[in-house]
């Protein structure tokens, strides 16, 4: 298994939770944060919004991360690098360009 495929595994994870985090939230306040109770201990968090907007851009933060660190292990192997158009004939020398000269014409006196 390539780095590159380690690194789309994480990503795709990674944006996985990005979008749960995102979906709990509730733009008017009347999400999680509402159920619970704004000033509530939650697991060592005083605020759900507070840990929400935490994670929120902690997970926004490692999945730029990742696409940077996915972007210098690609190696572009999958690319195709043989053109199927343009045929290796072996030839080493290049072939001049014909050059088309105009004839001569005599000006009309």
């Amino acid at each position: 298994m390539s780095t590159f495929s380690i690194f789309l595994v994480l990503i795709t994870i990674v944006c996985f939770l990005l979008i749960v985090v995102i979906m709990v939230q509730n733009p008017k306040g009347g999400g999680l944060s509402s159920t619970i109770g704004g000033s509530q201990m939650l697991g060592g968090v005083q605020k759900t919004t507070d840990f929400l907007d935490k994670s929120t851009w902690t997970l926004a933060t490692i999945l730029i991360a990742l696409i940077l660190l996915s972007s210098l292990s690609f190696t572009g192997t999958l690319s195709d690098t043989d053109s199927k158009i343009i045929e290796n004939t072996g030839s080493t020398t290049p072939v001049a360009p014909v050059q088309n000269t105009p004839a001569a014409t005599n000006p009309a006196k």
